[in-house]
């Protein structure tokens, strides 16, 4: 028998003592403080605790080895010491989707046990178990030195939730729960009766299925059914954009790719689910994948679908003169041929959703990143109207458009639909790597042309993305690879060709940035070889070619206003004259999706007590801080207190939202938030807010005016708006990065310290796109499915990061908003690259980039 005491309380135990501390305290104990975001591999650092004193990871902490120990979870700490420490990360914005904030505070308290003031280097040294795919830990390590400093004061953080306007830093909505490890995340929601389950995925990338024999796996206890594609009364192919990817694949298909489902086991617990799914017998007829994009367009190449070509989309986009023309009479010709890898997301939070019948249809937990589009795709799947699913969000533990596609939603729908009982499904690691869709790897031929005077004349891009098994958003990405080809700067002359490609690889669908990072990277190479062949000043070169009102994009769209390249390029000015090895790129992130389609956002705010103001909307929170954007909108417009207003994200409401995406939310929902406060406004005039009470107001906004490049419209609109954006890369002496200064064009910042730490953390993932990550794939298999592969940077390994706010006011966006999600990343990668030529002279033209050389 082992003896030990956790958060206080002495607990003698018999059982399995191999078992994780980390599966002890959730599934035994009931406390969820400690998360599960690696499964086990010790990677992440979600599930810190302190045991003995020291900061431990639960998931692989045997109980055999804790006897005679004492252990500590953030609901055991002494409360004030908590919420001082819970409190300082929150008012310095350490918290965005918090997932990985519970077990950084476990180490943030032994740290500042044993060290009453650490610096930076032995915070960076502490942090060194955690990974946050979020903040880019800039604001991490200024909640913990503020946390050191409240500590040695005896004095409490400066929370102040009555706030009521735009352009003041109005603490995360909810940050400080979910700090304390308070606010639930779907894998932390239990349910009375609650049946758990488990899927079988393709041994495969491309086989044809002869048999699948459960015969074996129905025999252990406790196994309720087990599922196959025959089950699906509805629609067995659904997709965001084509249906092409189906729930499960039966037998005498052909599977796509290793993440296809074949079965799915329901079971009394997750343990028994997954081991029955382990004895789950497929018969296969192995056969040839294709998972080379280029071997795929040849026309003898064996097609990912028998009814589909391998080509999904080309868009073609010719502007001005031919570039052959345009290239004889250049004075200055770069070209290049570059390529860019697959990413995997690395939220921390793996998928999981939990199902639950109603009357006449069933109700969804989900941490999706839209649930009215996954509202469509599950009543289709299940033959259902759509009012009769509904789904609740649960604010997501971070998804970067990685949570776009339905991944376990729609099967634990079915479970619980057809069982008419309760039913959670929880990705492990190795399963969410598998099976959700990652960055697009791109290939671009690439020439740019200048004049003698140092002006752009043409540009002309083959590009070819490969967009695996199922189509998910690729031909949008690939879209964007050739609507933002020009990236900042004005080319009069334009010849593009961007196709989407289908293989036998893991999907490849939506990522921060969207195709517009990976032809930055070659954009701004080439940019850079232009000046230096031309004798070009490479800042100078940047802004007189900049975009300006006045000028296109490479789709033809002409800007009418707002445009902050050149504004940003000023901010960077005096950094880059003052280093000697720097790296310059720029910047243009749409907002919207564009192209064509509707942008739209409805909002229903509810009038519940004095007190409880319920602001109805359909986007996803998911660590950006949409909802903070909601409220202070709302606050600015009436003068409500932010404390007073509550947010729900729930289908029932009927306010259909799209996917939460392309940087818009922001535009979109504060339209539609001031839309609504108009008529909230005039009933003020009035009546008191206590005579409003039960009352509802709806407001909405809608962009239906754009068009799709490549269309013969009389007037291009590709998008409604885009932010702007210019970094600076700083190298030391030894061609380390020792500064990142990032420029970013908001056009009314909202909140300061969400806007930098969205910035922050979108450059630690442009840095590790730039220099680390990577989801290789050989024959249809990854080369590893650990998430210390991918490569995502730590603590230790950032360089100093200075944000420069900039405000060209937008005539679209709320007060002048833009969109800034997802424009952090998309000059990075590039302005690594040219840092490291202005070192080492040696020109770079794949991602992750090669390491530094000796200086020529």
């Amino acid at each position: 028998m082992l003896q030990f005491t956790i958060n206080g309380q002495r607990i003698s135990y018999q059982g399995n003592d191999k078992k994780s501390l980390l599966t002890y305290l959730r599934e035994d104990l009931g406390i969820m403080s400690a998360k599960d975001g690696c499964s086990g591999q010790g990677t992440c650092g979600a599930c810190m605790v302190n045991i003995d004193g020291k900061a431990k990871l639960a998931c692989v902490t045997k109980l055999s080895k804790l006897d005679g120990s004492e252990v500590f979870t953030l609901e055991g700490l002494e409360q004030r010491r908590a919420e001082i420490i819970a409190g300082a990360f929150v008012e310095k914005g350490a918290v965005q989707c918090g997932f990985c904030t519970p077990g950084i505070i476990m180490t943030t308290n032994v740290l500042l046990k044993s060290t009453l003031h650490p610096d930076k280097e032995e915070i960076k040294k502490a942090l060194k178990p955690h990974l946050c795919r979020c903040t880019g830990y800039v604001k991490i390590i200024e909640g913990i030195e503020y946390a050191a400093h409240l500590l040695a004061n005896n004095q409490l953080p400066k929370l102040d939730f009555t706030q009521k306007e735009i352009g003041k830093s109005l603490p995360k909505y909810k940050g400080l729960e979910t700090a304390l490890g308070k606010r639930l995340f779907v894998n932390d929601v239990q349910l009375d009766g609650m049946l758990h389950a488990a899927l079988h995925f393709s041994e495969h990338p491309r086989a044809k299925i002869i048999s699948i024999n459960f015969f074996e796996a129905e025999k252990i206890p406790g196994v309720r059914k087990i599922f196959t594609a025959k089950d699906v009364p509805g629609e067995l192919i659904t997709g965001l954009i084509y249906p092409d990817w189906p729930l499960m694949i039966p037998c005498g298909e052909t599977t796509h790719y290793i993440g296809d489902v074949l079965a799915a086991v329901v079971a009394e617990t997750e343990e028994i689910a997954r081991l029955a799914s382990e004895l789950i017998e497929v018969e296969y007829e192995v056969l040839e994948p294709v998972t080379d994009m280029h071997q795929a367009l040849e026309a003898n190449s064996v097609k990912v679908h028998e009814n589909r070509e391998n080509l999904l989309a080309k868009t073609k986009i010719k502007i001005g003169q031919p570039f052959d023309k345009v290239n004889e009479e250049a004075t200055f010709h770069a070209s290049g041929i570059f390529e860019t890898q697959r990413i995997e997301h690395a939220f921390l939070e793996t998928e999981t959703a939990i199902a639950n019948p109603t009357s006449d249809g069933v109700h969804i937990l989900s941490g999706g990143q839209g649930v009215y589009v996954e509202r469509k795709l599950i009543a289709a799947l299940l033959n259902l109207d759509e009012k009769q699913v509904q789904i609740t969000l649960i604010p997501s533990g971070g998804g970067f458009g990685g949570k776009e596609d339905l991944t376990v939603q729609g099967h634990v729908a079915l479970h619980s639909y057809l069982l008419q009982k309760p039913v959670k499904l929880h990705l492990s690691r190795k399963e969410s790597m598998r099976m959700h869709p990652k960055r697009h790897p791109v290939y671009m031929d690439m020439q740019l042309t200048a004049n003698k005077e140092g002006k752009l004349t043409g540009i002309k891009l083959y590009a070819v993305g490969d967009t695996g098994a199922y189509a998910s958003v690729g031909d949008k990405v690939l879209e964007r690879v050739a609507g933002h080809a020009t990236g900042g700067y004005f080319v009069p002359n334009v010849e593009i060709e961007a196709l989407t490609v289908y293989t036998n690889n893991i999907p490849c669908g939506a990522m921060r940035g969207f195709g517009a990072n990976q032809v930055a990277f070659a954009l701004e190479s080439l940019v850079d070889e232009l000046c230096e062949k031309g004798g070009f000043d490479r800042w100078q070169f940047r802004y007189n070619n900049a975009l300006a009102e006045g000028l296109s994009t490479s789709t033809g769209q002409m800007l009418d206003n707002s445009v902050g390249i050149r504004a940003s390029l000023e901010a960077l000015k005096e950094d880059f004259y003052a280093n000697k090895y720097t790296g310059l790129a720029c910047a243009i992130k749409n907002s919207g999706v564009g192209n064509g389609m509707v942008d739209e956002s409805k909002t229903i705010i509810k009038i519940e007590s004095e007190n409880r103001i319920v602001i109805n909307h359909g986007w996803t929170e998911m660590g950006q801080g949409i909802h903070n954007m909601a409220i202070q909108s709302l606050c600015q417009e009436t003068g409500l207190d932010a404390d007073s207003i509550q947010v729900v994200v729930d289908t029932s409401l009927e306010i259909p939202t799209g996917m939460t995406t392309s940087s818009r939310a922001t535009a979109l929902l504060g339209n539609a938030i001031i839309d609504a406060a108009k008529k909230i406004n005039q009933d003020l005039k009035n009546h008191s807010l206590k005579e409003l009470i039960g009352r509802s107001y709806f407001g909405e906004f809608v962009v239906d005016w754009t068009t799709k490049p490549g269309s013969q419209a009389e007037k291009q609109i590709t998008h409604y708006s885009y932010g702007y954006a210019a970094q600076l890369v700083i190298l030391n002496e030894d061609g380390k990065i020792e500064k990142v200064v990032a420029a970013h064009d908001a056009g009314k910042i909202m909140n300061p310290t969400l806007f930098e730490g969205q910035i922050e953390g979108a450059i630690h993932m442009g840095l590790g796109y730039a220099l680390s990550e990577d989801f290789p794939m050989k024959n249809g298999y990854p080369k590893s499915l650990k998430l210390k592969d991918v490569g995502v940077l730590r603590a230790h390994h950032m360089p100093e990061i200075v944000v420069k706010g900039v405000e060209v006011r937008d005539p679209v966006g709320p007060y002048g908003a833009k969109g800034v999600g997802e424009i952090g990343l998309v000059p990075t990668a590039a302005a690594v690259a040219n840092a490291f030529y202005q070192f080492d002279k040696n020109r770079r033209y794949t991602l992750p980039l090669q390491k530094i050389g000796t200086k020529k």
